[in-house]
C-alpha cells in the first residue's frame, strides 16, 4: 500500500506484531518536545472507553475497495472485517470465517461463516456478501487500482470482472467456494487485506447513480455507512476529525473495550505531537523530522517493523528526456545516474533518524521468496561509497553528452521538478534529493500536493518525478511486482501506456503472469528475481531506504498492535 508519512529499518522478522505497552516515568519538563528533554509520560487516563488518535490527514477513500494507502487501510480494518483477519503476533486467523478447508491441489478453498454474523445496521450478513462484495471490487465499473489482485481468479478479465464460478455462495449462505487459477501462497493474507473486504449491497446499490457506479454510501456518516467491523463511522467533519463507535453487531464485540476512536485529521504532524503532549492524543503514527531525538527518549516511543521500500520513480513518458534530447536508451542511463548521486545514508541519517536501512533493491530486505530463504540476494548499486557512486553518475551522464568529466561541469542545463505530497518529512527527502543533484549541476525544483491531490496525479502520470512508497500488502515479492503491470491501478510511472515507445512491457506483464501460475516455488523466485531485474533496468524506480514506523502511544494504553504489512489495530485496546 502506498506510504503516506515519512516514518520508516530492516526487517528483523517476517510476520510480527508489536503490541505498543508503555512504561511510566516520573520525570516532567515544560521543555518537552524543543529537542531538548523527552516528553511527560502521563500514566492516568480518567475515561477508559474513548481513545484519541493520529494517522494521517484526510484519507482519499474508505471504501475498502477502492483504497490503496496504508493510512486508509487502518481505518478499514477497524471498520470492516473479512474471511481472516491478523492477530497481535502478526499470525493469522479466522475472522467471518470460523474455519476453512483446502482442497488436495490447493486451487479450491471452502471457507465456514460463522453463525450469526450482523452488520452494524442489524442486518444478517453472510457467504452471499463476499460474493457480491470481491465481485464489485473487481469490476470494470469500479476500476479498483487494486483491480489486479483478481488476477488469481480463472475467469477474471478487466473487461468483465469475476466470473460466477469463482466464487460461489451456498444456497444457505453458510459456506463460501473460491475457485483459484493456480496455487497462491499468500491467499489467506488476502482474505485479511481490505480489497476483499465484504461491503452491504443495500446500501452501495442505494447510493449509486447513473454519474457514480460506484456509489457514494462510504463519503460521509450516516445511515449509508454500513459496515461489519468493530467500529462504525458515527461522524464526519473533513478535514477536521472523525468519530468511530463501537459496532454492537460485530460478532466479536464483547473484547471491544474502547467504545470510542476520535480520530484527528491533520497533514501537520507538528500539529499532532503537541496534542499528543498535550494529553489531547493518546496515539500518534509519526513524529516531526526535528523532534524525533526527543522522542525517543520517551518510554512512550515505539518503532515497529515495516515490510516496504521508500522510493521515487521516473514517469517513463515523461517530456523530460525530449527537453534533454536523449532518446530512450540515453534516458535510461540519465536515471542511473540520478540514482547513483542520491546520498541515502544521510537521509536516513539526518531526516529518518530511527535506524532505516538504505535500500539496493526494490523489494524490501526481510521479503521471504516463498521458498523457505529471503529474497533479497543482490545489490543494484553500491550503498557503502557514495563518493565512488557520484563518479560513476557523472561518467554516465558524460557516456550521454550531458556532462563534462574534464571540466566537471554539465554541458547543458538539466532542470526538472519533483513532486512530493505535503509532509515535513517527504519535503525535507525532497530537499536532500535536491542537494545532491546541485551539487553536480542538476537544479531540481520541489512541488508539492495535498495528499489526496497528490495520489490523482501520479496516477495520471502528470510529473517528471515523484515520491514514491510502498509497504507490502502480504509477504510475497509478487506484491511488490504486480503492481506495475500495464493495467494496474498502482502504475504510475507509467510502463506500457505509450505504444509508440520501444520499451516492451509486455513481456513484463507476461513475467507477473507467469509467477502467477508457477507452482515449482524454486522456480518461482527465480521468476521473481528476473521480474525484478527487468523493472529496476528501466532505472524508473529508485529505492532509497526501507521502511520502519515510529510512532508514540500513551503509557496507559494497552492493546494496540501493528503489523509489518503497516496496518494499525485499536479494537483490542484497553486503557489502564
Amino acid at each position: 500500500m502506498k506510504k503516506k508519512l515519512v516514518s520508516l529499518v530492516l526487517v528483523a522478522s517476517m510476520a510480527l506484531g508489536l503490541v505498543a505497552c508503555g512504561k511510566s516515568a516520573t520525570d516532567t519538563s515544560s521543555n518537552a518536545g524543543t529537542g531538548s528533554e523527552a516528553p511527560a509520560v502521563e500514566t492516568t487516563k480518567e475515561d477508559k472507553t474513548t481513545l484519541n488518535i493520529w494517522m494521517s490527514s484526510e484519507p482519499a477513500h474508505i471504501d475498502p475497495a477502492l483504497n490503496s494507502s496504508v493510512d486508509g487501510g487502518c481505518l478499514a480494518v477497524n471498520s470492516f472485517e473479512g474471511l481472516m483477519r491478523y492477530a497481535a503476533d502478526g499470525s493469522l486467523e479466522p475472522a467471518c470465517a470460523e474455519s476453512y478447508e483446502v482442497s488436495e491441489d490447493g486451487l479450491t478453498y471452502t471457507f465456514t461463516m460463522r453463525d450469526g454474523l450482523k452488520w452494524s445496521n442489524g442486518e444478517s450478513l453472510d457467504a452471499s456478501d463476499f460474493v457480491y462484495s470481491w465481485k464489485r471490487a473487481a469490476s470494470p465499473e469500479v476500476a479498483a487500482d487494486y483491480s489486479y489482485l483478481a488476477e488469481i481468479f480463472p475467469s477474471f478479465t478487466y473487461e468483465t470482472g469475476l466470473g460466477d464460478e469463482d466464487v460461489v455462495a451456498s444456497e444457505d449462505g453458510k459456506t463460501l467456494t473460491v475457485h483459484l487459477k493456480s496455487v497462491c501462497p499468500y491467499f489467506l493474507d488476502l482474505c485479511a487485506f481490505p480489497f476483499f473486504f465484504p461491503v452491504n449491497e443495500e446500501a452501495v446499490e442505494a447510493s449509486k447513480s447513473a454519474d457514480d457506479p460506484v456509489g457514494s454510501w462510504a463519503n460521509d456518516a450516516g445511515e449509508n455507512f454500513v459496515c461489519n467491523g468493530a467500529y462504525v463511522l458515527s461522524s464526519w467533519n473533513h478535514d477536521s476529525d472523525m468519530t468511530y463507535t463501537k459496532n454492537d453487531n460485530y460478532w466479536d464485540a464483547d473484547s471491544v473495550s474502547v467504545t470510542t476512536l476520535n480520530v484527528m485529521l491533520t497533514a501537520e504532524n507538528t500539529v499532532a505531537y503537541t496534542a499528543y503532549q498535550t494529553g489531547d492524543l493518546d496515539f500518534i503514527d509519526d513524529i516531526p523530522v526535528a523532534e524525533i531525538p526527543t522522542a525517543m527518549q520517551s518510554s512512550e516511543f515505539n518503532i515497529l517493523d515495516n515490510l516496504g521500500t521508500y522510493y521515487f520513480s521516473f514517469n517513463y513518458n515523461s517530456d523530460l528526456y525530449d527537453s534533454l534530447g536523449l532518446n530512450e536508451e540515453d534516458a535510461k542511463v540519465f536515471r542511473h545516474a540520478i540514482a547513483l548521486l542520491i546520498d541515502r545514508q544521510y537521509i536516513c541519517d539526518t531526516i529518518g533518524q530511527t535506524g532505516q536501512v538504505p535500500a539496493s533493491t526494490f523489494i524490501p530486505a526481510g521479503c521471504v521468496d516463498g521458498n523457505g530463504g529471503e529474497f533479497k540476494n543482490t545489490d543494484y548499486y553500491s550503498i557503502d561509497d557514495y563518493e565512488a557512486n557520484v563518479t560513476e553518475a557523472k561518467s554516465l551522464l558524460e557516456s550521454i553528452g550531458l556532462f563534462d568529466t574534464a571540466t566537471d561541469a554539465l554541458t547543458q542545463d538539466v532542470s526538472f521538478t519533483y513532486l512530493t505530497n505535503n509532509v515535513e518529512g517527504n519535503v525535507k527527502i525532497g530537499e536532500a534529493i535536491q542537494a545532491d543533484l546541485a551539487a553536480v549541476g542538476i537544479n531540481m525544483s520541489i512541488d508539492q500536493e495535498e495528499w489526496n491531490v497528490f495520489q490523482e496525479t501520479r496516477k495520471a502520470g502528470n510529473y517528471d518525478v515523484a515520491r514514491e512508497g510502498w509497504i507490502m500488502d502480504y509477504n510475497d515479492p509478487v506484491n511488490m511486482l504486480e503492481m506495475y503491470t500495464t493495467e494496474s491501478g498502482n502504475n504510475n510511472p507509467q510502463f506500457g501506456k505509450d505504444s509508440s515507445k520501444s520499451l516492451d512491457w509486455a513481456k513484463y506483464d507476461e513475467m507477473i503472469d507467469n509467477i502467477r501460475t508457477e507452482a515449482d516455488l524454486a522456480k518461482r523466485a527465480e521468476l521473481m528475481h528476473e521480474a525484478e531485474d527487468y523493472l529496476m533496468d528501466t532505472w524508473c524506480i529508485i529505492p532509497l531506504y526501507y521502511y520502519n514506523d515510529p510512532y508514540m502511544i500513551k503509557g496507559y494504553v494497552d492493546g494496540v498492535y501493528g503489523t509489518v504489512e503497516g496496518m494499525k489495530y485499536f479494537y483490542h485496546a484497553t486503557i489502564k
